[in-house]
């Protein structure tokens, strides 16, 4: 039996909205099906690292407190995106039946977004706008407080000179204009603009990102400490994507992809002192799905000047990786911003290739993750 998100919740607390933008993609439903599911007791709560003893008594909403929404521009509904997926094999056979009522409640909460070919609204009229949805739906639902997440298809970052902000970057001011706590999953600019610096400063929220470290960079997190630790001198990295689905689309834009690599990369930079020879080569393969297939080779030299070679093979659903982290992420600014703890928060660096300062070694980010638990803890 299945728990509605309108469901009381008084025994796990306020409710709590999540606002997804690209709402109705493979990740925000994989997310609001997973969280349904887990909240009833239905699946576990595998690759939710909120979800393990570290995290226990820091006082995050609970799953069953959630209430979903979101912008997105597709049209084709939360209940029927969750049956392609289930077909795919990304949702478990049956699940999309059993919380159906789940998937149809998020789905009546999604408002579109833009801006939208021939829109002839300014900057400043897409925020308000934006920002309008999000206060209407905290008014509706009676949330406490509200995350937006952006989930939506990798953007090219913007050109020299563009006087108009990109989409993610007026989602993103819009969430600060109406007090929401904000995560940026995606490598689109979002927040990094230079026209949100002062309004992000000043808006008294939890923010964090950027692009959600799912497969690939995971591996590359943990490799490059690795390397430099054991004084191997790491040549070349080389990489190569085969990928479908609305990402792999995106991110056959040459833009688009270049944004995707810069976060890659940064891990490589920042843990090994340098960027090593090699790129990261992405391919669209629409018959592949949410499922993704992720090559590494690694040259590297040893004592004595010997030439050696590592390569590492990641095959993954995307949607299925980056769901449980989107809940841990919703549920721990939701937490900070409780706490009053408000601006960015590089604490949150484990979940992103990108993040907001801090190491891009996985050990010391899941480190300073714990650190940020003990303090939300301490803040009960």
């Amino acid at each position: 039996m299945s728990v509605s998100p309108y469901a009381d919740t008084s025994d796990h607390g306020p409710r709590t909205g999540v606002w997804f933008i690209g709402a109705r993609g493979s990740v925000a439903t994989t997310a609001v099906a997973g969280c349904a599911a887990v909240a009833a007791g239905l699946q576990p709560a595998t690759g939710m690292v909120t979800e393990t003893p570290d995290f226990a008594g820091t006082g995050l909403p609970d799953l069953s407190s959630f209430v979903f929404g979101g912008h997105d521009v597709a049209s084709s509904p939360l209940p029927k995106r969750a049956e392609e997926l289930a077909a795919g094999g990304v949702l478990p056979h049956g699940l999309p039946a059993a919380v159906r009522a789940e998937l149809a409640a998020a789905d009546e909460e999604i408002r579109m977004g833009g801006p939208l070919p021939g829109d002839t609204r300014d900057d400043e009229e897409l925020i308000a706008a934006f920002a309008a949805d999000l206060t209407d739906f905290a008014r509706r639902t009676g949330v406490a407080r509200t995350v937006v997440v952006n989930v939506s298809s990798t953007e090219p970052a913007p050109a020299e000179g563009d006087s108009r902000l990109p989409a993610s970057s007026l989602y993103a001011a819009a969430a600060l204009r109406a007090g929401c706590a904000y995560v940026n999953f995606t490598p689109s600019t979002g927040l990094r603009h230079p026209d949100l610096e002062a309004a992000a400063e000043a808006a008294g929220v939890p923010y964090a990102g950027r692009d959600g470290k799912t497969g690939q960079t995971l591996l590359r997190a943990v490799l490059a400490p690795m390397f430099r630790q054991r004084a191997l001198a790491v040549r070349a990295w080389s990489g190569s994507n085969l990928l479908g689905g609305g990402d792999g689309a995106s991110l056959a834009d040459p833009a688009a992809a270049a944004a995707k690599n810069a976060g890659k990369n940064r891990v490589l930079e920042d843990n090994l002192g340098t960027l090593p020879e090699g790129e990261v080569h992405i391919d669209d393969v629409p018959a592949l799905g949410d499922w993704k297939t992720a090559w590494d080779h690694i040259v590297f030299e040893g004592f004595l000047g010997s030439r050696m070679v590592l390569q590492t093979i990641w095959q993954g659903c995307d949607s299925a990786l980056a769901a449980p982290l989107v809940l841990d992420l919703a549920r721990l600014t939701a937490r900070a911003h409780e706490a009053g703890l408000t601006g960015s928060r590089p604490e949150l660096g484990f979940y992103f290739k990108d993040p907001d300062g801090g190491s891009s070694a996985l050990a010391e980010q899941y480190a300073a993750l714990l650190s940020f638990a003990e303090r939300l803890r301490e803040a009960r």
